[in-house]
């Protein structure tokens, strides 16, 4: 069946986002410096994130409380009120910083839309999700728009089944093995990967996890036009 409705996600698939997140890392590493290594601190800032998602989700608040609390660990609570201020201010920043589309995003999106239905799936948090969509100025081209807490195939299932979606017809294009695309394939729908620069170490899968799954991989997202024109042909 001719794939009738694309789905993207956002964050490192439409416009930067892990390099928002890379950058305040560094710096929040300089600060804590005069306690640990870098390595120590990277370490136990993974451990803190993947610990508190069940309690803040994805997106830049949880990362800076997850940010703050391993401050307060690593420091052993010597850590100062206005270096905690610093750490806020980091948070501040990612929230404010500039959307910056991926190169041939916005053509692409243009071109799709002459034949296709467009929806965005992306987890995170629901006010910073908006304001990046209002300054990406993309909202408008997208039939629907999902921020969820989580993807997995409990999250794709409800979504198909809330807008009656076949999912022969429908494809979910990603930079996420993990998220964007492990779910989609196992509901039988179709999954194109399109990698970023840099992978969250939360989204990584071990090759096994790979094994016998029909998905497509692209370079390029400016490559999926073409790519789905040879597919609903074939």
């Amino acid at each position: 069946m001719a794939i009738d409705l694309i789905a993207f996600d956002a964050d490192d698939t439409l416009w930067h986002n892990e390099t928002i997140f890379v950058t305040a890392q560094q710096k929040f590493k300089e600060l804590l410096a005069k306690y640990h290594t870098e390595e120590w601190i990277d370490r136990k800032l993974y451990e803190t994130e993947a610990r508190n998602l069940q309690h803040f989700g994805y997106g830049v608040k949880g990362f800076t409380l997850s940010m703050i609390e391993t401050a307060i660990e690593l420091s052993e609570g010597r850590i100062s009120g206005t270096e905690i201020r610093t750490v806020v201010e980091l948070g501040k920043e990612m929230l404010k910083a500039p959307v910056a589309l991926l190169d041939g995003v916005q053509q692409c999106i243009d071109e799709l839309l002459k034949s296709y239905r467009l929806m965005v799936i992306t987890k995170g948090d629901l006010f910073d999700q908006e304001a990046k969509f209002a300054k990406s100025g993309l909202g408008e081209r997208f039939w629907r728009i999902e921020v969820v807490s989580d993807k997995n195939k409990i999250t794709y299932e409800r979504i198909l089944k809330r807008y009656d979606l076949d999912p022969r017809q429908f494809l979910m294009v990603g930079d996420s093995l993990k998220s964007d695309i492990l779910p989609v394939v196992a509901l039988g729908a179709h999954a194109i990967h399109i990698p970023y620069q840099t992978t969250w170490i939360h989204e990584r899968v071990a090759p096994g996890e790979l094994e016998q799954k029909q998905y497509f991989r692209l370079e390029h997202i400016g490559l999926l036009p073409d790519f789905l024109a040879q597919f609903n042909r074939a």
